[in-house]
């Protein structure tokens, strides 16, 4: 993730800034759990999880630290994420999501046509009122533009193949990135927001939220009937032991994986096969969920889950600390295109939602699978019950398959509609 600031933070070293982070969510968790009337009708209004996200952002906003100069995303996204995909499906009940149905595939692809159809309408309503946006000096701005549909049905490295199918400059492409980053995550603050409200929200879309309750049922009483055969240090290393071991090897065979598909089948990038983040998540979730169907399942009695939980959140302060919320001054017409953009592809989902009355939850992870990806679509879909995380992630996998053929699509799209108004 990028911002957009220039000048060199407040904070540089990334201790610290590490330091600052996990007192803020010590805070956070702290006030939240404060019995003083005031606390308890302020966390009635705003969830932890996105002060957890947006303090951050606050920080970085403020130039008191910056996203961009530090490495702690990367940390985060490429050791805590893995980790916690192996500890969030250790103790899945595999057989209860497939009783989830078809619906959170309908409310994914959804989501993916929210974002081909959302992007060509706000550039032709914005273009249509401020024509000097369909040229970014002497380049065309749909071109940068179709790097955010890469981005937002698939992810990063979809991202980056639009950018060579389609060759915006550097230039260009800071702007878009800027739009994307800002746009996506001030969505996933109101998505971690509605979790909050899910009850409402389900009511209104008159959904059937039957298949979920079910399965958060079972895996709580499951959870309840066994407790912690064991506690203490050697439990929890134990359960790190796995985490970690497991994101080493996925690390391992992604190294060789993508690299060895690069080589002897480079068209494969179009499917996100060569990226070796793919196949990071894919292998961490894959350990995970194999690991449910032996004794590892019991590590979930010794807290798998709540260490999962705990990285999630480092990692959604880490993304939160990669927001600027300056950038809008930057260039407002494209952020113009994004807000535009961004509530189209809302409106396809709640319309759709509605018509098959699917629960909020669905809304919510199939949206976050096309615009966040594997990053944070676990993130949204954790706080709705952790046990229902490996939706998200699953949701995910599906946007790297898709987002190239999506993003592509929608490219060609912009571009007609640029040659039409000029």
């Amino acid at each position: 993730m990028e911002t957009t600031q220039s000048t060199s933070p407040l904070i540089t070293n990334d201790a610290v800034v590490f330091g600052l982070l996990m007192t803020v969510l010590a805070l956070v968790f702290y006030t939240s759990k404060l019995q003083a009337p005031f606390w308890k009708r302020f966390y009635s209004i705003i969830p932890t999880v996105l002060l957890c996200y947006f303090v951050p952002a606050l920080f970085n906003t403020f130039n008191l630290i910056s996203g961009e100069k530090s490495a702690l995303y990367s940390v985060a996204s490429r050791y805590l994420l893995p980790a916690s995909l192996v500890l969030f499906t250790i103790g899945i009940d595999i057989k209860g999501l497939k009783r989830l149905g078809s619906k959170a595939v309908i409310m994914f692809f959804a989501g993916t046509l929210g974002v081909m159809l959302g992007g060509p309408l706000a550039f032709m309503v914005v273009g249509f009122i401020f024509p000097d946006i369909l040229h970014f000096g002497e380049e065309e701005t749909w071109r940068g533009l179709a790097t955010i549909a890469g981005s937002w049905i698939g992810g990063g490295a979809n991202q980056a193949a639009m950018l060579e199918v389609f060759g915006a400059s550097k230039t260009l492409f800071a702007q878009m990135i800027a739009v994307d980053v800002l746009v996506a995550n001030i969505w996933m603050g109101l998505l971690l927001y509605g979790a909050q409200k899910k009850e409402k929200i389900d009511r209104w879309l008159r959904a059937d939220n039957s298949a979920i309750t079910d399965l958060e049922e079972k895996m709580e009483e499951l959870h309840a009937s066994q407790p912690n055969s064991s506690s203490g240090i050697s439990s929890w290393i134990i359960v790190l032991g796995v985490a970690f071991g497991a994101t080493g090897l996925s690390h391992l065979f992604a190294d060789y994986i993508a690299p060895w598909f690069e080589v002897h089948y480079p068209q494969t990038a179009q499917y996100s096969l060569t990226s070796s983040f793919f196949w990071l998540v894919i292998i961490a979730t894959t350990f995970g969920m194999g690991l449910s169907f032996t004794k590892a399942r019991k590590l979930e009695q010794d807290g798998a889950s709540n260490i999962a939980s705990l990285f999630l959140y480092i990692l959604v302060a880490t993304i939160g600390m990669s927001m600027d919320l300056k950038a809008l001054l930057d260039n407002p017409k494209f952020f113009l295109v994004g807000v535009i953009w961004i509530l189209s592809h809302i409106t396809i989902m709640l319309l759709v939602a509605r018509l098959i009355r699917a629960p909020f939850f669905f809304v919510a992870v199939g949206s976050q699978a096309n615009i966040g990806g594997a990053a944070s679509a676990p993130i949204v879909a954790a706080a709705f019950s952790r046990y229902l995380t490996p939706v998200g992630v699953l949701l995910a996998v599906l946007g790297y398959a898709v987002g190239t053929y999506g993003a592509y699509i929608c490219g060609i799209i912009l571009q007609a509609i640029s040659n039409s108004i000029s």
